[in-house]
């Protein structure tokens, strides 16, 4: 057992393999049972870590979902504490967004080609790696769903401090809203609390407007794309974790996953 691994059950540890992929820390759990198993690529907030959220991979796991959660540049086992700062937010999505691919690359290689449905995967994400979840998607992929959670896809309309507004400033080329053009349309579901301190709820609700618009020009059903909010949670600063309604928030999450990465 490794110290990263020590808050986790047995059975999901026991399930659970720590590795670098593309040189990436991540880890794998998977469910009981003969592969291959849909995937969920997932990645977590600013200033958390891939081992952070050990209760959502317990259970995707025990409903036949496999997880690969990475740690995002600066984080985890590779802590930079420059990159924590929120005014760091343009490099660490930059940063972020540019190793996707080559984790992905990396997952379809070797062992995990045999484990993991290449064509049953979904991509996820915690506040800052929500955001590099929605950009990614704006570029030509294979995921058959998305899952997004205290996130914002449209960075001016979450801009609300100057703060905010100087670092929305420094994102144009990273901002979702600002490349929609090359999203195919895909099933999404956002969940959010309306009184986020972090990360204004105007920038999930203006962004799923906006996308939803796009599926209707693209001949698409805009009722793919969904926006779930709480009008408070009780989590610390209504941002982490979905507090009192953290259950309810997964049993969402499962129910998404499970429809559109079609488990039998």
């Amino acid at each position: 057992m490794t110290d990263r691994l020590a808050h986790f059950t047995s059975s999901l540890r026991e399930r659970t393999t720590l590795l670098k992929l593309a040189g990436v820390p991540a880890l794998i759990s998977q469910p009981e049972g003969e592969g291959p198993t849909p995937l969920l690529l997932w990645l977590h907030g600013r200033t958390a870590n891939k081992e952070l959220d050990a209760a959502r991979y317990l259970r995707l796991i025990r409903a036949g979902i496999a997880v690969c959660a990475i740690d995002l540049p600066g984080h985890g086992e590779r802590e930079d504490l420059d990159l924590h700062d929120p005014a760091a937010l343009p490099d660490l999505l930059r940063l972020g967004l540019a190793e996707v691919d080559e984790v992905l690359a990396a997952l379809r290689e070797g062992r995990w080609s045999k484990q993991l449905r290449a064509d049953r995967m979904a991509m996820g994400g915690m506040s800052a790696g929500g955001m590099i979840t929605l950009r990614r998607l704006c570029d030509p992929h294979h995921f058959r769903c998305a899952h997004v959670e205290s996130t914002a896809g449209d960075f001016q309309a979450a801009a609300g401090s100057p703060q905010d507004r100087w670092i929305a400033a420094r994102m144009n080329g990273l901002d979702p809203a600002l490349h929609l053009a090359g999203w195919a349309p895909l099933p999404l579901l956002a969940l959010h609390s309306e009184r986020d301190a972090l990360a204004p709820v105007a920038g999930i609700r203006r962004f799923v407007e906006r996308l939803r618009d796009h599926y209707h020009r693209r001949g698409a059903d805009p009722e793919l794309a969904r926006l779930h909010t709480w009008p408070e949670t009780g989590a610390p600063l209504e941002h982490a974790g979905f507090g009192r309604v953290a259950g309810e928030s997964r049993k969402l999450m499962l129910a998404f996953l499970g429809e559109h990465l079609r488990l039998d």
